[in-house]
């Protein structure tokens, strides 16, 4: 069953550009990380099979096609993927897609870690969270609303507003709140993946079963880094 699963995910992707069916591409402004963890780390939350093609197919492709428009945009070259994300109006949907793909990637891997091994939300982090949705409880299930109720490929997020608040929203396909073209901007610290590639070996259609379990893997110790870095960058600033 689950080769037949993973046949028909990869072709569906194949048919929609998530899979490399061209060679690479000759000069690579953008690369794949490592994942920080083991591909069956995150199991039985996140099964390896899962793990190895997602990161090693889908994010792959997607670094792969961003590195491929280089050559049509120069601005790319040298440019950080936050920077191209900052500045996304001035490019194509092809990076647009596949440079949000990167970016929101590189992400995910680094927010979560083995079951049991995530702590807990940082006193300055859990303090805010209780302050902008009541408690941890609220915020949980504002956050599985934002990813369960996301119609079709997309993510949810916690980002820091620039106000220095938390906000839940959630983005379709590659979308990412750092980019200039969304509605509602500010600096990503958690985010989930709902697009089907990300559970459907082992979940199949059940996303809100996937993002049930999801919080296991939560590292809240990366998270809780994430917000302190972002909450003193904006008070640096004067925001």
């Amino acid at each position: 069953m689950k080769i037949l699963l993973t046949a028909a995910l990869l072709a569906a992707s194949a048919a929609t550009g998530n899979v490399a069916l061209s060679a690479e591409p000759a000069a690579a402004s953008f690369t794949l990380p490592e994942l920080p963890y083991a591909t069956d780390a995150l199991a039985p939350v996140i099964d390896s099979e899962t793990m190895t093609i997602h990161h090693g197919r889908h994010h792959k492709t997607y670094v792969d096609n961003l590195n491929a428009k280089v050559t049509e945009f120069p601005a790319l070259k040298g440019a950080s993927i936050e920077q191209v994300m900052a500045k996304m109006s001035s490019f194509d949907t092809a990076v647009r897609n596949n440079g949000g793909g990167h970016y929101n990637h590189s992400l995910f891997w680094t927010v979560m870690t083995a079951p049991g091994k995530g702590g807990k939300p940082s006193e300055q982090l859990r303090t805010r969270i209780e302050q902008d949705f009541g408690s941890d409880e609220a915020f949980r299930k504002a956050f599985a609303d934002a990813g369960t109720k996301q119609f079709g490929s997309g993510w949810a997020w916690l980002i820091v507003k620039p106000d220095g608040g938390l906000a839940i929203t959630a983005t379709a396909n590659q979308d990412n709140p750092l980019m200039d073209v969304v509605k509602e901007r500010g600096t990503p610290i958690l985010a989930i993946d709902v697009w089907e590639h990300a559970y459907y070996l082992q979940y199949q259609n059940k996303r809100a079963d996937y993002i049930k379990r999801w919080w296991e893997v939560v590292d809240w110790n990366a998270v809780s880094k994430r917000y302190a870095d972002a909450a003193a960058s904006k008070t640096a600033s004067g925001s």
